[in-house]
C-alpha cells in the first residue's frame, strides 16, 4: 500500500511539473502557432519565473554567462541566432547573430528602447526617453556636460585623485581590485556630477547605487528582501538625496560648477529650464550609467594585465616615456592621444570584459526576420557579449591581446 501511494504521489508530482513546464507555451506560444505564425525556437520556462531560474544559474552560481547562449546555441541550432524565452517577467525574443543584432539595434521604427526595471532608472531619464523628448534631454545633457568645465579641466581634476589612491594601493601590496576599482569611481564621479566628498554619507549613496546595480538584473518581486525590492528601496534613498542637494542649492546658491549645476541652469533656445524631476532623474541615471560601466572597466583591465605582464610592461614602457617629457605635470588631451598602445589595451578590455553585455528592446509592432516573427509587445534581448569571443569574429578569442586592434580609433576627444 505504501509503494501505491509513493507511486502515484510521483505520478502527480511528475504531472504538475509537466504542467507546470508547459504552461507559458500553452497560454503565450500556442495561440500564435494556431495562427500560423513561426517563432523563433525556444521554450517560456516556468510560470511567473520564466528562464530566470536558468538565467541566474550561469550569471550568479556557476559564473559562466556565455554557457546560458551556448546552451540555446547547441540545442536549437547556432546558425538560427534568435531564441525565444521568458526573462525579467517578459515573453522574450533572444538575439545573438550578427546580422539580427544589427537590424534590431538599427531599426527604432520597428522597436523601442527598454530597460528591464524602467522604474529603477527614472520615466524622465535620457536613456528612457524616445523621439522628441530624447531629441530635448539629449541637447540638455550635452550642453551640461560641455559647459562649464571642458574635458581638458576633468582630466587635471580627476589625476591627483587617481595618483592619491594608486599609491594607496601601492602601500597596501594586495587589494581587492573590483572594491578599490568601484571606490574610487564612485568617488570621482560623484566629486564632478555633484562636489560629493568622500566620507559616510557617499557611502552610503554607493551602497544604494550598488543595490539598484543588482536590482536591475533581477525578477521583478514585491517580496520583502527580495533584491528587485530593496533595489527599488535604494532607488528612493537617492532620490530623496539628490532632491535635498537640489533644494539646497535653489535655497542658497551654489558656485560649485559640476554637472548637477550645469544641468539645472542649462536652457533651451527658449530660455526653458529642465523640471526638477527631469534633472533628478537624469543626474541619478548618468551618475548609474558611468559608476558602473566605468568601475568593470577598470576592473577587468587590472585583471587582464596582472594576467599579461608582457601586456603590463609594454604598457609602462609607453607611459614611461611620455612621462619622461612631463618634468611631474599631468598628462593633458595631447599627451593620451600619442597612447597607441594603451588605445589598444582599452579596446581589448572592453571587448573581453563585455562591460555592455545586453542591451533592451520592445517590438512596436509585430516584426518578421530571417522567416521568424517577433510579436508586438514581446521584449528583445540584444546579446552582445557571445559576438566578442565568438572565434569566427576573432582569433583566439578568449586571448588577452591588445595586439589584435591593428589601428585603434582615439579613445579621447577634444570637448
Amino acid at each position: 500500500m505504501e509503494l501505491v501511494g509513493m507511486g502515484l504521489f510521483c505520478v502527480i508530482l511528475g504531472l504538475l511539473a509537466w504542467v507546470l513546464w508547459q504552461w507559458n507555451e500553452v497560454w503565450l506560444v500556442k495561440p500564435l502557432l494556431r495562427d500560423g505564425v513561426n517563432l523563433p525556437p525556444g521554450h517560456l520556462g516556468l510560470p511567473f519565473f520564466g528562464e530566470m531560474l536558468n538565467f541566474l544559474w550561469y550569471f550568479k552560481i556557476i559564473r559562466r554567462p556565455d554557457e546560458f547562449i551556448y546552451s540555446r546555441k547547441k540545442r536549437y541550432g547556432a546558425q538560427v541566432g534568435m531564441y525565444r524565452s521568458h526573462l525579467f517577467g517578459s515573453p522574450t525574443i533572444i538575439v545573438s547573430d550578427p546580422t539580427a543584432n544589427k537590424f534590431v539595434l538599427q531599426s527604432d521604427d520597428l522597436f523601442e528602447k527598454h530597460w528591464p526595471h524602467p522604474e529603477l532608472v527614472g520615466a524622465n531619464a535620457l536613456v528612457m526617453a524616445e523621439g522628441k523628448l530624447h531629441k530635448r534631454l539629449r541637447k540638455f545633457v550635452i550642453d551640461a556636460l560641455n559647459q562649464p568645465r571642458s574635458l581638458r579641466h576633468v582630466i587635471l581634476k580627476v589625476q591627483p585623485r587617481i595618483v592619491d589612491a594608486l599609491r594607496h594601493w601601492a602601500s597596501k601590496g594586495i587589494i581587492k581590485a573590483e572594491h578599490e576599482a568601484r571606490r574610487v569611481t564612485f568617488e570621482n564621479i560623484c566629486h564632478m556630477f555633484a562636489s560629493f566628498e568622500p566620507g559616510p554619507f557617499l557611502e552610503e549613496l554607493e551602497r544604494c547605487y550598488s543595490g539598484v546595480v543588482a536590482g536591475i538584473r533581477s525578477q521583478p518581486s514585491n517580496i520583502p528582501g527580495s533584491a528587485y525590492q530593496h533595489a527599488f528601496n535604494c532607488k528612493k534613498k537617492l532620490s530623496k538625496a539628490f532632491a535635498i542637494e537640489l533644494e539646497k542649492r535653489k535655497k542658497n546658491g551654489s558656485k560649485s560648477e559640476d554637472f548637477l549645476d550645469a544641468l539645472m541652469n542649462s536652457c533651451d533656445e527658449d530660455g526653458n529650464h529642465l523640471q526638477e524631476k527631469e534633472v533628478l532623474d537624469n543626474i541619478f541615471s548618468l551618475l548609474l550609467g558611468a559608476y558602473e560601466s566605468t568601475a568593470i572597466s577598470i576592473m577587468w583591465a587590472l585583471y587582464y594585465l596582472s594576467k599579461s605582464p608582457h601586456c603590463l610592461q609594454r604598457l609602462r614602457e609607453e607611459h614611461i616615456e611620455i612621462s619622461k617629457k612631463k618634468n611631474g605635470d599631468y598628462i593633458t588631451i595631447e599627451d593620451i592621444r600619442l597612447m597607441k598602445y594603451t588605445s589598444k589595451v582599452v579596446e581589448e578590455t572592453i571587448r573581453l570584459g563585455n562591460v555592455s553585455s545586453v542591451v533592451f528592446r520592445i517590438a512596436r509592432q509585430d516584426v518578421d526576420f530571417k522567416g521568424y516573427r517577433i510579436p508586438k509587445g514581446w521584449k528583445v534581448s540584444v546579446w552582445l557579449r557571445t559576438l566578442h569571443v565568438d572565434p569566427n569574429n576573432f582569433d583566439d578569442p578568449l586571448n588577452f591581446n591588445p595586439d589584435r586592434w591593428d589601428a585603434p580609433k582615439p579613445f579621447v576627444k577634444d570637448i
